[in-house]
């Protein structure tokens, strides 16, 4: 009997992988740094986080309800987005604002370009900044691990970021009473936004991605990388300087939860390369020479809308393919 030819529409490589699969992956990987920051910052944290998953998931529902499209709230993709946002944010923010945050990321850059997918760059990534801007005070609060995060007079520090921010050449010493023991960088005892403070829980996460093939180790790897260089030569071959530099900060989250985001980073390997550089130069640069202390949040977005540029400069060509010349009087038109 004679096989039969069938002709379908693409895609004709299948996957048994879903979205919500995938999402679920990563909820899973932000499992151990939720459980940290809990730790660190109490019963609040855990609040804060349900009120920015609970608020993206009906944000989400609401806003494909109102431009009479399917539902996408069972792909997860809104809790995941709801997790990041509020690893983004310090343990004591209002939960009015952790909303008007959810609002923005859900609604505003995600669902107004079409939805998961059509986003050109990283929705939590996008809220925190606008938060940072409209609400400076209340995002810049940080408080000591294990204090009151309820109370109005919760303890509050500096970040180990805005304390080297005042650092010159490397030189630790005149800071050093200052800043947390290296240990404590690693297992986050110290000052920062709920969910970038324990590193070893994010690399934990970032790892358990990579082994379930979530996410290539191309784009954190060369993040990671290139932030470490940049800032062994401009702590002048300190390497407490870089340790720090590496364990402060959103430097982990972002690097492995964020600028890996499948809508905002390029798909091919010479694209991903370009793009961690990019990310690293930019937060490294902005760290050293801003007035900010911290620049991961800016270096992803501004990534982001290069990737275009990037996917166009570095897409393979197909094999056998010849470049088109272009007429003379073309060229001269």
């Amino acid at each position: 009997m004679a096989k039969k030819l069938t002709v379908s529409a693409s895609p004709h490589v299948r996957s048994k992988e879903t979205t919500t699969g995938i999402m679920l992956d990563v909820i899973i990987a932000l499992v151990p740094a939720l459980i940290m920051c809990v730790v660190y910052f109490g019963l609040r944290a855990l609040v804060l986080t349900a009120v920015c998953v609970a608020s993206c998931v009906v944000f989400e529902y609401i806003s494909r309800k109102v431009m009479k499209r399917n539902n996408t709230v069972g792909d997860l993709s809104a809790v995941v987005t709801g997790l990041i946002l509020a690893f983004n944010l310090p343990a004591t923010l209002p939960f009015w604002m952790a909303i008007i945050g959810s609002l923005i990321a859900i609604v505003v850059v995600k669902q107004m370009f079409g939805g998961i997918g059509q986003n050109f760059v990283n929705p939590a990534m996008t809220a925190r900044i606008i938060l940072m801007t409209s609400f400076p005070t209340a995002m810049a609060k940080w408080v000591v691990p294990f204090t009151d995060t309820w109370s109005a007079d919760a303890v509050t520090s500096a970040t180990p970021m805005a304390t080297l921010a005042g650092v010159q050449g490397g030189n630790l010493t005149t800071v050093t009473s200052q800043l947390p023991s290296l240990t404590d960088m690693l297992i986050g005892k110290h000052g920062g936004s709920m969910g970038e403070v324990c590193s070893i829980a994010l690399i934990i996460g970032g790892l358990y991605l990579i082994a379930r093939k979530v996410i290539s180790p191309i784009i954190p790897f060369t993040f990671i990388g290139t932030v470490a260089v940049f800032m062994l030569f401009a702590g002048k071959g300190h390497i407490d300087f870089v340790a720090y530099e590496l364990l402060g900060g959103g430097l982990m989250l972002g690097a492995f939860f964020m600028a890996t985001d499948y809508s905002t980073s390029p798909i091919n390997k010479k694209g991903k390369i370009i793009f961690g550089i990019g990310c690293g130069l930019i937060t490294s640069v902005i760290r050293i020479f801003g007035s900010l202390p911290e620049g991961v949040s800016f270096s992803i977005i501004l990534m982001n809308i290069l990737v275009p540029h990037i996917e166009n400069m570095t897409t393979p060509k197909p094999f056998g393919a010849v470049k088109e010349k272009k007429a003379k009087g073309e060229a001269k038109a």
